[in-house]
């Protein structure tokens, strides 16, 4: 029977200290049931022996609300414990009164119906009869229960998804912790419920079965938890009650009560035992259920236990709050599951934020310090988040216990991408900068350069500086969003640091602390006005609330009275430092525009105007004139008073611009004058200010593309010009086309618009393909990178979306501009490291290598593009494709990309683009190591790998690439026996070895396709080339294989089927051109798919000119299945003969014959050629293949539509050919590897006798936690 007797050796219930069921609700008050005389020990009611079960109990009537121990709603149903907290239609409270009820009529009956709800919510089908309560022991109810488990499905009540599910395990807790509550006065101390409940966990929490394991350990937890907030109780009720004696005893003994003194020592006396009941049931709970299963296999029960242990110590902390408990969350901190390590860290939150414990924490602290600090790097973002929040309170609680080194590992975190991490590092950083006070700045002024906000935006600038990560000021202002927002919003006293002289006494910023200064100026203003996190952080824009509306409105109203006053200041004192202008001229696109009308502040927008004029006229710096071209930009909106006076202001600008570049190209384009350094850079500097507006400002009106094709007709002539000219001119004159495309576009252009661009723009585009062979690099990029766009611009595209009137403007590259658009690509983009010339020098620095190789990686993404919408022919793409494993890290992905892409657009003609890249590299290992080469070589092996990398792409789904993969196969075919052999006949072919490379795509294909790619193959192939066997024929002789594979699959299935089935099908597997007839589908709707579904129905019903696939064989006898041998791992892992086997007669022909056929005889010979062959793989035959063939063929004979070749299920193909493929065979998907949870084993009796060690440490924790100590 479940009785005390089977729990833990420590736990003894004192036989003294039952009491009398409390009456009805069983929460009277305790000092008032002390006085009734059911409480002395002379009526107590001792416990049942095991005879006594039951006696005199079976006839009463349950509770009110309850049948037979059942819970009755509405009269009409009786429903069991778990259906009504399933259902959870009742309140808790009630439910437990009904049950309480029922305990006091029938303990028995309850207790049984208590013990079936925790195995019920464990998922099990079984039931606890009153019979096996009454014999069985504890152990014996488990083992039946877990034989009696419904494993088809891995989910149980507390997996469950769904909302009712969630409900149902919140509900489940509920009722545990109510029910403790309710019977914490008198039940919980009969020494017969909790008894029985806690033995009865503490089995199911030690079973193999996980539903029993999670569901008791919860339940275990939960119990425990409610029995720590009684004794929680209990020790108050001792402490007020030792406190009244106490002052009962100090009275003078006139006025002392002795009667009362009785009581309360009574009382006390009470109070003291049970406090000792509830000692020994947690004592139980924890040494029988936690200390196992806080290092449980299973993360969630660890994350149960962990979760709960920190409740106890929060909540009766000087019962737990010591080393002894707090040793457990310390070591689980290392465990594998981050879920668990997050649990870890939110219970130690709860402990440290109550800084009255912080004393009891300081081993703990001093101990696993160093493991809390190296959290905030976990892999988990969520469990990094929790690590810097706990750092946060441990910093709140002591400064003294985080060293300065512990304090940096936190605060480069204000830089992560994932903004959670930097949100929670900037509130530390905050906290250990920021937050302090001393009463000497109580009085500092609110606002300006002495304020308090000032000295803490100067350690703002400091930290900033410090951190060397300047390009990241945005990331740094997010961080601190939250927690600093008004200490990032006192732009008045940013202001006053920039432009006010500095205090007696006072230190100047340097020029340094002012560039940071104004970076984090501008950060901040672009956070208050966009209201969303930098590039790089977040998911997107996201819908702002009113409130948040309201202050981003506010906010920008304040940025824009403020510095529409102080911008013209500020760039008039900084205006010779480009990189301060710049960051300075990106403050007008925030403001508010109208301000400027209604608060009067037009004098200011003309200083503004003056400024930038003047900005313009100093700097040649690209940045900076970009910066003014958009500042004018946000500034001419005609939606605002303002537009006129600012058009104004840049049309004179521009106006003096133009002219000038005018004057200075007539003069450095005089023939028979040499120019000079000081002219050229007038004219640089000049088209780099035009250039830089007509990003952003139309200047159709000037007709700049006239001059600018002079300018680069002459740099074509001359050869001398300078680069920077050029390439600007480049970029200028493509602004002007794209302006011209713009207005045509709209139809607000004139009539002969269109011809004139037309001409404009073929003109452009011959001259930067002349442009490609220059001597020059950094001129070829840029003509390479502005043809590749405007080649995509001017493409067969351009008509979309309605614009068929753009049709004469398309332009299609010709052959010529092909050729020299990929050999620029070759030539530039695939080289080596150290053969790149275009950093100029700087092949030492870190930085330069990585620039010039993001500038190589935008030249290969133009040209892809172009790949990708057919701009240029897509067979060019093999030239791209065949460097895919050469240049893997640093292309991978962008060619992996593009061939995703044009496969999606045509699955045919990227197949063979695939085929035809391996034929290029395989020809170039021909010309590299001659005719005669060994195929285990690097390169040959290179160009497998890479076929089989190709082979990954195609994905798991082989209806979409069906006629893709079986085009492949046919241009592989016609290449590998193209060219004869050069030593003469009776040597194979020079490309034969070009097979042992396409056999990686044979798994790709479906099984009634093989056998079509197999008789293709036989046309190419010569009576002798059948019959050879050397290691020169390996390749055909492996490829053959791959291809057979499947047919003898398909084989084995049909003679299984007829077998069993009889011979419903045998006219269908006699006649092979039935299958022949059924048309492939169309996925492409092309003509080259089209093409090759007519290719593969010819070849299905056409004969083979020299072999005849081998006859199957109909005779009833089992085969035997076939051996895969170490050494043809490649050939598939499912690779059955393709002859008949030793045991089995060559069946005799049909019909008689006088001789058989030539073809027929080829055959026969070959089978008895192989017969040997076939005998070792058999012998060599693995027991668990034979195992693995035998259910799959039992599957399959399940399956509807055995003989359909459409509807078999594809088996092999979702395996890997070799045990050395096995780690790439995520290469090609998309998708994370995870864990497969399998449910039990069906053998539930052989089940219930293993003993898996379930506890082993290292299986759930790190190597580091092994070796921690104890404390």
């Amino acid at each position: 029977m479940i009785a005390a007797q089977e729990l833990q050796a420590d736990y003894h219930f004192p036989q003294e200290a039952d009491t009398q069921l409390s009456s009805d609700t069983d929460l009277e008050d305790l000092e008032a049931r002390n006085a009734k005389a059911g409480k002395g020990k002379a009526v107590k009611k001792g416990k049942k022996g095991p005879g006594e079960k039951g006696k005199g109990t079976a006839g009463k009537v349950g509770g009110q609300g309850r049948v037979n121990g059942h819970h009755q709603e509405n009269g009409m149903e009786n429903l069991s414990l778990f259906e009504v907290v399933r259902l959870g239609k009742s309140a808790t409270q009630s439910v437990v009164d009904d049950w309480i009820e029922s305990y006091k009529n029938d303990r028995d009956v309850a207790l049984l119906e208590l013990i079936n709800f925790f195995i019920q919510c464990s998922g099990c089908k079984g039931a606890v009869s009153s019979e096996m309560f009454r014999h069985m022991q504890n152990s014996e109810i488990i083992r039946k229960m877990t034989e009696e488990f419904d494993e088809d499905s891995g989910d149980y009540p507390l997996t469950m998804a769904g909302p009712q599910w969630k409900k149902f395990k919140s509900s489940f807790c509920e009722f545990i912790g109510v029910l403790v509550r309710q019977c914490q006065y008198s039940i919980i101390y009969d020494e017969y419920m909790m008894d029985t409940v806690i033995s009865l966990l503490t089995g199911l929490s030690d079973s193999q079965v996980r539903a029993f394991r999670h569901t008791s350990t919860l339940a275990a937890m939960k119990l425990m938890t409610a029995l720590v907030n009684v004794a929680l109780n209990l020790s108050i009720n001792m402490d007020n009650t030792q406190r009244q004696y106490e002052a009962e005893r100090n009275k003078s003994i006139g006025k002392r009560a002795n009667e009362r003194l009785e009581l309360l020592l009574q009382k006390r006396k009470d109070l003291q035992e049970n406090q000792d009941e509830i000692e020994n049931m947690m004592n139980a709970i924890f040494k029988g259920v936690f200390v196992h299963r806080y290092r449980d296999a299973i993360a969630e029960i660890r994350a149960i236990c962990i979760e709960e242990i920190g409740v106890w110590m929060k909540m009766y902390s000087d019962a737990f709050l010591n080393d002894s408990y707090l040793k457990y969350v310390g070591w689980t901190m290392h465990d594998k599951q981050g879920e668990v390590r997050l649990k870890c860290l939110t219970a130690l939150q709860g402990l440290y934020y109550n800084r009255e414990l912080n004393t009891r924490l300081e081993l703990f602290t001093s101990r696993f310090k160093d493991r809390i600090v190296s959290m905030t790097l976990d892999k988990e973002y969520d469990v990094a988040v929790q690590a810097i929040k706990l750092l946060t309170l441990v910093l709140h609680s002591s400064e003294e216990v985080l060293t300065a080194e512990d304090c940096e590992s936190v605060y480069h975190l204000v830089y992560s991408a994932h903004r959670p991490v930097a949100v929670a590092a900037g509130e530390f950083l905050y906290k250990k900068l920021f937050s302090h006070r001393g009463s000497e700045e109580d009085g500092m002024p609110r606002r300006g350069r002495q304020s308090l906000n000032a000295n803490l935006i100067k350690t703002t600038v400091f930290f900033f500086l410090e951190s060397e990560l300047h390009e990241h000021g945005a990331y740094l202002v997010d961080s601190m969003w939250d927690c600093a927002s008004d200490l990032l919003k006192d732009w008045e006293s940013m202001i006053s640091l920039l432009l006010d002289e500095p205090f007696p006494g006072e230190e100047a910023l340097t020029d340094r602390q002012e560039t940071a200064l104004i970076e984090i100026m501008l950060c901040a203003i672009r956070q208050a006005c966009e209201c969303h996190p930098p590039v790089g952080r977040g998911t997107g824009k996201r819908v702002l609330t009113a409130k948040e509306k309201k202050t981003q409105l506010d906010d920008r109203t304040r940025i824009t009275e403020m510095f529409a006053v102080a911008l013209p200041l500020l760039l008039a004192k900084y205006s010779v430092d480009a990189e301060k202008v710049t960051n300075l001229l990106q403050l007008p696109q925030y403001f508010d525009l109208e301000i400027y009308t209604t608060g009067r502040l037009e004098k200011h927008l003309d200083a503004l105007l003056r400024q930038i004029r003047e900005v313009v006229e100093k700097h040649t710096e690209m940045e900076v004139l970009e910066a003014c071209s958009m500042t004018y930009h946000a500034l001419c909106n005609e939606e605002f008073t303002i537009f006129n006076r600012v058009d104004i202001a840049r049309s004179q600008l521009l106006d003096e611009q133009v002219d000038k570049f005018n004057r200075l190209l007539e003069d450095f384009l005089q023939e028979g004058e040499e120019p000079d350094e000081d002219d050229a850079y007038q004219v640089l500097s000049t088209l780099k200010r035009i250039t830089a507006f007509h990003n952003a400002h139309d200047l159709s009106q000037w007709d700049l593309f006239t001059c600018n094709y002079k300018l680069l007709n002459a740099g074509l002539q001359n050869g001398d010009m300078p680069q920077q000219i050029v390439i600007h001119a480049l970029q200028c004159t493509h602004y002007i086309i794209l302006w011209h495309l713009a207005k045509v576009s709209e139809g607000s252009s004139k009539k002969g618009d269109m011809v004139t661009l037309r001409k404009q723009m073929r003109a452009f585009c011959l001259m930067c393909q002349r442009y490609l062979t220059s001597v020059n690099t950094a001129v070829k990029e840029q003509a390479f990178t502005i043809l590749c766009d405007s080649l995509m611009i001017f493409s067969h595209q351009i008509v979309s979306s309605g614009r068929e009137a753009l049709e004469p403007l398309i332009y299609s590259p010709d052959d010529l501009l092909q050729a020299e658009l990929l050999n620029f690509i070759l030539d530039h983009v695939f080289i080596d490291q150290d053969d790149d010339s275009s950093t100029d020098g700087q092949q030492d620095d870190e930085a330069g290598k990585i620039e010039a190789l993001h500038k190589r990686r935008n030249l290969l993404a133009a040209y892809c593009k172009l790949i990708i919408y057919n701009v240029v022919e897509m067979k060019t793409g093999a030239d791209i494709f065949k460097q895919y494993m050469r240049y893997y890290n640093d292309y991978g992905d962008i060619i992996k990309e593009t061939m995703s892409k044009t496969r999606q657009i045509d699955k045919i003609q990227c197949a063979k683009t695939l085929i035809l890249s391996l034929q290029q590299l395989f020809n170039e290992m021909l010309s590299e190591l001659g005719c005669v080469f060994d195929r285990s070589s690097a390169s040959f092996c290179g160009i497998k790998e890479l076929a089989r990398r190709f082979s990954l792409t195609f994905g798991l789904d082989q209806l979409k690439t069906r006629e893709a993969i079986a085009m492949l196969h046919k241009d592989g075919i016609e290449f590998a026996f193209k060219e004869p052999s050069p030593q003469g006949e009776g040597n194979p072919p020079l490309n034969l070895a070009f097979l042992d490379i396409l056999s990686e795509f044979s798994s790709k294909l479906l099984r009634q396709d093989k056998k079509t790619v197999h008789m293709y193959l036989e046309r190419f192939m010569t009576f002798q080339m059948a019959l050879q066997r050397e290691d020169c024929w390996l390749p055909l002789i492996s490829y053959r294989n791959s291809l057979q594979a499947g047919a003898d699959d398909d084989t084995m299935s049909v003679i299984s089927g007829i077998s069993s089935r009889g011979s419903t099908r045998s006219k269908k597997s006699k006649t092979p051109a039935a299958s022949a007839k059924r048309k492939l589908p169309d996925e492409e709707g092309s003509c080259s798919s089209s093409d090759a579904g007519v290719w593969l129905n010819r070849e299905q019903g056409a004969q083979t000119p020299v072999m005849m696939p081998s006859p199957h064989l109909t005779s009833t006898v089992l085969r035997e299945t076939k051996k895969l041998r170490p050494d043809e791992g490649y050939m598939g892992v499912y690779a059955m003969s393709n002859e008949p086997q030793q045991h089995t007669p060559m069946a005799p022909p049909p019909h008689p014959q006088a001789a058989m056929d030539y073809n027929t005889q080829v055959t026969w010979m070959l089978a008895q050629r192989q017969q040997a062959e076939a005998r070792q793989q058999q012998e060599r035959a693995s027991m668990h293949y034979a195992k693995m063939r035998s259910h799959m063929q039992h599957a399959i004979r399940r399956g509807t539509g055995l003989m359909e070749d459409d509807e078999e299920p594809i088996v092999e193909d979702v395996m890997m050919s070799s045990e050395e493929r096995l780690e790439d065979l995520n290469e090609g998907m998309d998708f994370d590897t995870m864990d497969i949870d399998l449910p039990p084993s069906k053998n539930r009796r052989e089940r219930s006798e293993l003993k898996p060690d379930y506890f082993d440490p290292a299986s759930i924790m790190d190597d580091s936690v092994l070796n921690v100590s104890m404390f």
